[in-house]
């Protein structure tokens, strides 16, 4: 039997265009009261929360009061008013300073932050990328320093790039850039070598393991790189890093870090 197909008039049309408006609109209203009406836990504390965490928590974890290195941003045993029209430098930086020119990190890597960058690196949390983004850009913004001509992250080998699906440094580097209205290349680096994972070593086997881990595959002469990890431990990857872009041209290296720990 055949069945009549008949074309819809175009008022037909045009109120079906209207019911699909109208149809998305409820289901945008639907999802947001959604939000509103079940928040969910603060990953820090746990309480109800809206975003990745709640107000107190984002308000006190990121003020810390302590002072950093502003070429290695380990923390400084020197009060400001020490430091008042001195260089806040480490004694290890100006003894044998590294080859990146300086470090912005917005806190210990330490309980329970840690958790944050664990969940992002392990856990495809990507919602902490964005969040450790916002506060560098803040961090930035306060530093006085010159802003960066482009944003990229430590690479990954390709063989633990395939195995975790993602890069957590690009998961901070990406939304970082944007907010500080500069490009992002998330191959501007790439790791040539599959090296142990750094956390299993020794400081000076770190340095071994990636003295020539990395090669530059864009165009970096003269230019401000800035580098972006989620974890900076002994700065021994940033080191090679910041050589390996000088080699090729590159005129200043700044690396952002989630999270640094409070000795090498």
């Amino acid at each position: 039997m055949m069945i009549e197909k008949r074309a819809m008039s175009p008022a037909h049309v045009a109120l079906m265009h209207v019911v699909g408006h109208v149809v998305g609109r409820a289901r945008r209203a639907i999802a947001w009261l959604g939000d509103v009406a079940l928040p969910g836990q603060c990953a820090l504390c746990g309480n109800l929360s809206h975003s990745l965490l709640c107000r107190g928590c984002d308000e006190s974890y990121w003020n810390e009061p302590r002072l950093r290195c502003r070429t290695c941003a380990l923390p400084l045993s020197a009060t400001r008013r020490e430091l008042e029209g001195a260089a806040s430098h480490c004694a290890t930086c100006l003894d044998s300073p590294p080859h990146f020119d300086a470090t912005l990190a917005l806190a210990d890597y330490r309980a329970p932050l840690d958790t944050l960058a664990l969940d992002l690196k392990f856990r495809a949390r990507f919602g902490t990328g964005e969040a450790f983004a916002r506060h560098l850009h803040a961090c930035f913004d306060d530093s006085g320093l010159p802003a960066p001509d482009v944003i990229a992250p430590v690479p990954l080998s390709d063989q633990r790039l395939i195995a975790r699906g993602y890069n957590q440094a690009w998961a901070i580097a990406k939304p970082l850039a944007r907010r500080l209205a500069v490009s992002a290349d998330a191959r501007l680096v790439c790791r040539t070598i599959e090296t142990a994972p750094q956390s299993k070593l020794d400081l000076d086997t770190r340095r071994r393991n990636v003295e020539r881990a990395f090669a530059v595959t864009g165009d970096v002469r003269g230019l401000h790189v800035g580098i972006v990890d989620d974890v900076m431990t002994s700065g021994a990857t940033l080191d090679a890093l910041a050589r390996t872009l000088k080699r090729s041209g590159a005129r200043r290296v700044t690396n952002f870090v989630a999270l640094r720990t409070p000795k090498d």
